[in-house]
């Protein structure tokens, strides 16, 4: 080392000048023959000593210009310290799709998941009857409630969506982007996509209050890139989605499996999970807006892939510089998929209440279409708070100030940035520290196997 070569520093008389006020430098000369005073000093060159000071800034700035590149845990560990310091309620912005046949579970889930803080849009495809829209839109244009936040939205214009296909994804795209520009574009922090057969099992108080204390960015996915089976049963055969181009219903188009095949990318790492999301603004923003070209050709991508809603979310967020290092491995649901592992999931009953509460997840789903169904009642009593046909109660709730003996006691807006949250929010908060994890946020986040050859 430089350093090591240096001649010991003496001690100088204290009427010695200091070395840099004995440098005469001369500009208009080169260095190569300096005029005035020795450019040494008490026996040590100066030329010597700037370049170890110089190499010594320099690495300085290597390093961090390193820790600005590659976030570290310990970095996210301070955000979440300041979030959980400083919370601000957060607003959510849900989906929740259905099609023929659960305009009633659309009307339910929607007063489970209501919060006047949030929005909510609510599309039957096109395979429902006009009459169930009008039906759902007629709903919440005469509940008091509803009107006066003035924050649910019925899509009109339904889109046709095709079980597995790409139509799926647009869809959400097609609300996230409503959400994005039309009114109250500016009042949510995460997009919630949801369907009639999915049911919350904490309160939007119990949600607000522990995201809150999270940071804005994070993205809840669940991706692995270990494709397995999928590689070739999903990704390698050519299929068209009739939703894109039919007014009428039907399943995915296959071309000829035996001879239209094509290789796995090289441009890009697939991913795969689950199609349920909450995912942060600015993520939406960015598959919205792309500032550059992956959102778009991924989605031109997956338009011929089988069960895109599983992967399309995935693959751009772990193939993003900006937004890989905001995942969280989980999709926020309790789902069974049985034993042995099916590729669907289980209709949830009464067996599965026990492990449904161990989750600690806030979703749940598959809910049958029975509107009586035992399982939702008790959700509804045990963890919701909610009446039949009421709205889910909070600290926004001022009481039943029309009178007439009504028993609803959230008949009116109040506090919307009050939170009276319960069990649930306990539930969840030991899910969240657990994602966030040393042991499970960074060593879970897009990582890349050797297994879709």
């Amino acid at each position: 080392m430089v350093a090591a070569s240096l001649p010991p520093i003496k001690h100088h008389p204290a009427e010695s000048q200091p070395c840099f006020a004995t440098m005469d430098i001369d500009i208009g000369t080169p260095s190569s023959s300096p005029r005035g005073r020795s450019s040494s000093c008490a026996g040590i060159d100066l030329r010597v000593l700037l370049s170890v000071v110089f190499g010594g800034i320099f690495t300085v700035f290597l390093l961090a210009a390193s820790q600005a590149a590659l976030p570290s845990a310990s970095l996210f560990l301070q955000r979440y310290s300041a979030a959980t310091q400083r919370p601000s309620r957060p607003r959510f912005a849900y989906l929740v799709s259905g099609s023929k046949g659960d305009a009633g579970r659309l009307r339910r889930c929607l007063l489970a998941l209501y919060h006047p803080r949030n929005r909510y849009i609510l599309h039957l495809d096109a395979e429902a009857p006009d009459s169930d829209r009008a039906e759902l839109a007629a709903f919440v244009a005469a509940h008091p409630v509803l009107v006066a936040a003035g924050n649910v939205r019925v899509v009109e214009k339904a889109n046709l969506v095709t079980y597995r296909g790409i139509t799926m994804v647009t869809t959400t795209l097609h609300a996230a982007a409503a959400f994005l520009h039309g009114s109250g574009a500016a009042d949510w922090d995460w997009f919630i996509n949801l369907s009639a057969s999915d049911y919350p099992l904490v309160t939007q108080d119990d949600l607000m209050d522990v995201f809150s204390r999270l940071p804005r960015d994070l993205n809840f996915i669940e991706h692995t890139s270990d494709m397995g089976w999928k590689a070739h049963a999903r990704a390698k055969p050519l299929v068209v989605d009739p939703g894109l181009y039919l007014k009428k219903k039907r399943d995915l188009m296959w071309m000829n499996t035996e001879t239209e095949k094509r290789e796995l990318p090289t441009a890009f790492t697939l991913f795969t999970g689950s199609a349920w999301t909450v995912l942060s603004r600015p993520f939406v923003e960015y598959l919205i807006g792309g500032w550059d070209n992956l959102p778009r050709t991924l989605l031109l991508y997956y338009g011929n892939f089988v069960s895109s809603p599983e992967g399309y979310f995935q693959t751009v967020a772990c193939n993003a510089d900006e937004f890989r290092n905001t995942t969280v491995n989980h999709d926020m649901h309790y789902i069974s998929w049985g034993e042995p592992l099916g590729q669907h999931p289980e209709l949830i009953n009464a067996t599965h209440w026990d492990r449904m509460l161990r989750s600690d997840a806030p979703f749940a789903r598959k809910f049958g279409r029975d509107p009586n169904d035992p399982v939702l009642a008790k959700i509804d009593v045990e963890l919701l708070s909610r009446q039949p046909g009421m709205v889910i109660p909070g600290g926004w709730c001022t009481g039943n100030v029309g009178g007439g003996g009504s028993d609803d006691h959230c008949s009116a807006i109040g506090d919307t940035t009050l939170l009276h949250s319960g069990p649930g929010a306990a539930r969840l908060q030991r899910l969240v520290e657990l994602l966030m994890s040393k042991d499970n946020f960074r060593p879970k986040q897009c990582k890349i196997v050797d297994h879709n050859d």
